[in-house]
């Protein structure tokens, strides 16, 4: 069983970013598995989630301590999440690693990934135009049923498939189903129900044979500790400066996967930053001409 430090240095900068921001896992670690290390898109994406049956009930803890988990919605999300991820893992496992099969992989992955920075930009953009807080408490929420183990079906099901879902598609569905829920009980909540999704997900994998170990336990010792850094670090951390990093990410990699050239890849990124940034100066300086003005006094 080979480790490589490499995967291990990958394995702690995501599993950071899973711990401040909930965030990020398969969404981030399959992509760099897979063109970076050159990973076959099977095996990154079993290896993923066997890793994160260890990873995610770190962060998960954190959030227990801490009160901010929802504990009937993580029941109802698992029971639609956990049957889902094992249909995944089987549906995956009849692809296999022919090269057809990796092309149908990787649009479906490339797919998750495009939903998911879309619905992450739609998030914040919502949230700077409405004024409702999102600070409802835990009791307060009145809870949906059925929605809520939809939301569980489908994320399970593309989890099962792709490794991606836990937080960078589901913590969405989340909040457009609870729209004053803050943004914390969000990723605690999210990062909860996914322990028993990932391990169901992990679980089909093992059985269909398509886990890498080596690269399981390399990327188990980076992440590990680097989750529970990111955790406690996720209260002196603004999630508004973390969420559209990842969200960039997300979407790279999701045009990637869809089929589109390193060229048209590259300018698209480019004009995604431009229109970005600029669409920030725009807010910053109408929120500084908004200001009242600063008098002086005797």
């Amino acid at each position: 069983m080979h480790i490589d430090p490499y995967i291990v240095l990958g394995g702690a900068i995501v599993g950071l970013l899973v711990g401040m921001t909930g965030a990020g896992g398969g969404a981030l670690m399959t992509p760099m598995l897979i063109l970076i290390f050159n990973v076959v898109p099977g095996k990154a994406i079993s290896s993923d989630l066997v890793a994160s049956v260890v990873m995610r009930p770190v962060g998960a803890g954190v959030h227990m301590r801490a009160g901010t988990v929802h504990k009937r919605l993580v029941m109802l999300m698992a029971a639609g999440s956990v049957p889902s991820a094992l249909l995944g893992t089987w549906l995956l496992s009849r692809f296999g690693d022919a090269k057809s099969a990796t092309n149908h992989i990787e649009v479906v992955l490339g797919v998750a990934l495009l939903i998911g920075a879309g619905a992450m930009a739609l998030r914040y953009w919502l949230d700077r135009r409405s004024d409702q807080a999102r600070d409802d408490l835990i009791h307060e929420i009145e809870v949906r049923p059925v929605p809520t183990v939809l939301v569980g079906v489908v994320g399970g099901l593309i989890v099962g498939m792709t490794s991606v879902g836990s937080g960078s598609l589901m913590i969405v569905l989340l909040l457009f189903l609870y729209p004053t829920i803050s943004a914390k009980q969000l990723v605690g909540t999210d990062l909860t129900q996914a322990v028993p999704l990932t391990f169901a997900a992990a679980i089909g994998s093992l059985i269909f044979g398509t886990v890498e170990f080596g690269l399981t336990v390399s990327l188990i010792l980076g992440s590990v500790p680097a989750v529970f850094v990111g955790s406690l670090l996720s209260s002196s951390v603004p999630d508004k400066y973390i969420r559209p990093a990842i969200a960039f990410v997300i979407l790279a990699s999701g045009l990637k996967y869809v089929g589109l050239g390193t060229s048209a890849l590259g300018w698209s990124l480019v004009a995604v930053l431009a229109i970005g940034g600029g669409a920030f100066l725009v807010q910053r300086l109408r929120v500084a001409g908004e200001s009242p003005p600063v008098t002086e006094s005797n």
